[in-house]
């Protein structure tokens, strides 16, 4: 397993507009969310980072979408010569980890190169206005390590996005499985 850190890109950037296809093929546009604070999650389902905190991610979710936090997950991985990460089994994790957020497609890869993303779990947190204002880890946790997962670095920082607050600039990058590329 390759240890990836993420791209760290720079804080006020603006969100790559993207339109893909959830697991079951419904289509879902950045632009439909427009005005709400947004998460993207790049996650898949084969990467021991991702399942390490898949469960606690899935709570994550449901919490903060209650509070106006709108949250999308993205699968990059070639799912061609990674099968763990196909669509159908993209379902089966939905249902298994009770996602209540869109696990979205991105067969082509586009959308996770605009974005910059690099590894499994990589987290982009948008404002309002969809400037980025946290991208990095979930937690200090990793699955070779005995620390709890709390999310507490993501839930510091959507705190400080649903309040209308910077977050602390203060933040580390995500750690985890290298994106599969094509």
């Amino acid at each position: 397993m390759a240890l990836t850190p993420s791209n760290m890109i720079d804080l006020g950037s603006p969100m790559p507009a993207f339109r893909l296809p959830d697991a079951e093929g419904e289509e879902v546009a950045s632009d439909e969310l427009a005005g709400q604070p947004l998460l993207v999650a790049f996650i898949c389902n084969h990467c021991p980072f991702v399942q390490h905190i898949a469960d606690a991610f899935s709570a994550f979710g449901r919490e903060y979408q209650e509070r106006g936090l709108a949250v999308v997950a993205i699968n990059s991985n070639d799912f061609h010569s990674q099968p763990d990460d196909s669509p159908a089994k993209m379902c089966e994790e939905i249902r298994h980890r009770e996602y209540t957020f869109p696990y979205l497609v991105d067969e082509s890869q586009e959308v996770a190169r605009a974005f910059g993303a690099a590894c499994t779990p990589d987290f982009f947190l948008f404002d309002r206005e969809h400037k980025l204002a946290y991208r990095g880890q979930f937690d200090d946790s990793r699955p070779s390590k005995d620390t709890p997962v709390t999310g507490e670095a993501l839930r510091a920082a959507a705190d400080a996005v649903l309040a209308g607050k910077a977050p602390s600039e203060d933040q580390k990058p995500a750690i985890g499985c290298n994106i599969k590329w094509k």
